[in-house]
């Protein structure tokens, strides 16, 4: 295979696991006045707290350490009983806004490190974890905003740094600065070693997907994220180069372009596939029809283990949609909110200033269908306070930066409600399975070395 340059050396070696704690979503979390906080129904905007009756925390005995590593040389296939396990972490929109790029300016240069700092263990704890770039990075190293971005380079940096392997790039914004844009943002991406998904800078480049190579104990299992944008916001694809992006007609509810896209993962060697889709209504947390309708379909293709949706910039719902690659349901988070954003009630509605970490755990048997587990965690941004994002669950007793508990539990009800009762909360990092996840580079070479017969678990 032919990898990107590799940040798999982050990632220390691990043969045992201890499941993340979790908070169901109709259970509470105890807090110091002694009141208890749940979730209402999927769907309301406004998150209002619920009466719950107990509170329910679970933590999981480690698993037992597999035999040593194996030598793929000498060991052509996998051991059948043995598949890899990994653990997965997503995040919502990535939009730097200019008083965010404010908040990370110093006087020596731009660093968003401090701002994402309260999150950091989240995501640098999972094997994998993706982030969705919402805006193109800046073609001269210029930042700006809405409604024409451009984000600092630094922001690659920053979301490198705090553990991220990869972006999606497919959205709304994706051409904002055009073609120039398009292509600094997929450089910059490669070079700080992150896999990009969405948009390309040659034909040669859009025919190819963004797989990651997940190293287990005992065998390699090779993972496909692909990425789609319901439009462009009325800018034109670059002249010429209708491959430079991928769209789908999201008011026609036509998923047939992921779903092709997620087939020809699988015939390029892909065990576990993962949409990431830019779609439907900004700032509401319901799921449109057109955008259930597009969420089904893909789950009856039975092409997908798990979907990722951004756009709305409020959280929307995680549910077990039936269908999936085993029949037994696909995992659908509708839509991730922000993740790092100057978005709140001061512009649009009070969701916007949280979002959700999306956690799960994959399964990939030698033989048969991947088992996914998925859970949320609830993120949010103190505007106030220099945009430093918080981990709500950890600041409910006390509040934080500008937050006080109050203004905490306020904001982490209404992600709780957004995301519904189908799945925990996620309150500690996961830990890893994997000894090293590696994302692979988008030639022609790569697929044919990830599609050829290979000690990897699935295909």
């Amino acid at each position: 295979m032919s990898p990107m340059p590799s940040r798999a050396s982050h990632r220390s070696s691990r043969t045992a696991w201890i499941a993340p704690t979790v908070l169901t979503t109709g259970a509470v979390l105890a807090i110091a006045a002694g009141a208890a906080l749940g979730a209402t129904t999927p769907g309301a905007a406004t998150g209002q707290p619920a009466t719950a009756s107990a509170v329910t925390t679970v933590t999981a005995a480690p698993v037992e350490p597999d035999a040593g590593p194996s030598d793929a040389a000498a060991t052509p296939s996998p051991t059948p009983d043995e598949p890899v396990t990994f653990t997965l972490v997503a995040g919502g929109d990535v939009l730097p806004h200019m008083p965010v790029v404010r908040s990370a300016t110093t006087a020596d240069g731009i660093d968003f490190a401090p701002l994402l700092a309260g999150v950091e263990p989240f995501v640098s704890a999972a094997d994998l974890a993706l982030c969705h770039m919402e805006t193109p990075v800046s073609p001269n190293g210029v930042a700006s905003g809405y409604p024409v971005f451009a984000a600092p380079p630094e922001i690659v940096a920053g979301v490198a740094g705090m553990g991220f392997d990869g972006c999606s790039t497919a959205s709304n914004h994706s051409v904002d600065r055009g073609f120039a844009g398009l292509e600094v943002t997929a450089t910059d991406l490669e070079e700080a070693g992150l896999g990009f998904a969405g948009t390309a800078r040659t034909e040669e480049e859009a025919a190819v997907t963004q797989m990651y190579e997940v190293v287990g104990a005992d065998a390699t299992v090779t993972v496909a994220n692909v990425s789609y944008t319901y439009g462009l916001n009325g800018l034109p694809k670059p002249d010429g180069m209708p491959w430079s992006v991928n769209t789908f007609d999201a008011d026609a509810a036509d998923a047939q372009p992921i779903i092709d896209a997620a087939a020809r993962a699988r015939e390029q060697g892909a065990d576990v596939v993962i949409a990431s889709v830019h779609c439907c209504v900004e700032y509401r947390t319901e799921p449109t029809a057109a955008q259930r309708t597009i969420a089904q379909a893909i789950a009856d293709s039975g092409e997908v283990d798990l979907y990722v949706g951004h756009h709305a910039h409020v959280p929307q719902p995680l549910e077990l949609l039936d269908g999936g690659p085993s029949g037994e349901g696909m995992w659908t988070a509708y839509g991730l909110g922000n993740f790092l954003s100057n978005q709140g009630p001061q512009c649009c509605v009070a969701d916007t200033n949280s979002g959700a970490l999306l956690s799960a755990t994959l399964t990939v048997p030698s033989d048969g269908p991947v088992t996914v587990q998925a859970g949320w965690t609830g993120v949010t941004v103190d505007r106030l306070d220099g945009h430093r994002m918080y981990v709500l669950s950890e600041i409910l007793d006390d509040g934080a930066g500008s937050m006080s508990a109050v203004e905490a539990r306020e904001r982490h009800a209404r992600v709780a409600a957004a995301m519904g009762e189908d799945a925990p909360e996620v309150t500690s990092p996961v830990e890893a399975f994997a000894t090293s996840v590696t994302p692979l580079a988008r030639t022609a070479d790569a697929v044919a070395a990830t599609a050829s017969p290979s000690p990897t678990v699935g295909g």
